[in-house]
């Protein structure tokens, strides 16, 4: 990575004190749903943020989510955390992706998806990953965001955009470009604000699970196989189901629930 990338990750703000309560509650291991429902209704916008996500017909439920007590309730710690990370990290960001052809809606709809997909495809068979998967596939893009300000601030952007149509591979572009790609980027952004080792060793890996640690590494394959089902643009298309399936056979993933959680999405 590039010096001038990493000066830019020093210079982030630290997160709010919201995050480390959140923090430091799920991270408690005598804590409970009723702990972090506490601290979640404290902060009453972080509590429309996350009800909103939760009742997003992505999930699939059928009866409206009113209460961050139910929201826990039905997703999990885990997830919920998810959502309220998400929530404060992207406002701690002035977004701008256009070197990446995308807005900013486009860009939101890309996280929602890939964190919907996550959570369905793994809530009733490895529920116990979400703790690390829920941030991960929320906040795993947001490197691009650093990213496309270096690409802006270097006046780089027909170079990206010419990487992008030769390579036909974000992350290759990034590399070639600034020297660094979105998970090095997102897995270096959540190193320097402190967070557990399993969540930067996911981010940081999603692209070559077999680098991960070995805790770690089958939540690194289930990141990787949804960014390959869900797209930059966040349109899922045949092909990318096709691509997806070809890497969950590869890693021996569950297929079954995975094609249940994918019909949500698309």
């Amino acid at each position: 990575m590039t010096e001038e990338m990493l000066k830019k990750i020093k210079q982030l703000p630290p997160l709010p004190e919201s995050a480390m309560q959140i923090e430091e509650v799920y991270k408690d291991p005598d804590s409970t749903f009723n702990d972090m429902a506490k601290i979640l209704e404290t902060d009453p916008l972080l509590t429309a943020d996350i009800l909103k996500a939760a009742n997003s017909p992505l999930y699939g439920f059928s009866r409206e989510i009113n209460a961050i007590s139910q929201a826990v309730g039905l997703f999990g710690m885990g997830t919920v955390r998810g959502f309220a990370l998400a929530s404060i990290v992207k406002k701690s960001f002035s977004l701008d992706l256009s070197p990446y052809g995308i807005t900013n809606d486009m860009f939101s709809d890309l996280s929602k998806k890939q964190h919907a997909l996550v959570t369905s495809w793994c809530i009733r068979k490895e529920n116990r990953l979400l703790g690390v998967l829920s941030p991960a596939a929320f906040l795993v893009e947001i490197g691009k965001v650093l990213i496309a300000q270096q690409i802006m601030s270097e006046k780089k952007e027909e170079e990206f955009r010419d990487a992008l149509q030769e390579l036909q591979d974000v992350e290759a572009a990034e590399r070639e470009v600034i020297g660094a790609d979105t998970p090095e980027v997102s897995a270096t952004i959540f190193s320097q604000w402190k967070f557990e080792d399993n969540l930067v060793d996911v981010l940081r890996n999603c692209q070559n699970p077999d680098d991960a640690t070995e805790e770690d590494r089958k939540a690194a394959q289930i990141l990787n196989v949804v960014r390959v089902a869900v797209p930059i643009n966040g349109v899922v298309t045949d092909a990318s189901i096709k691509a997806a399936k070809e890497l969950i056979e590869k890693f021996g993933l569950d297929l079954e629930s995975f094609e249940t959680a994918i019909e949500n999405i698309k």
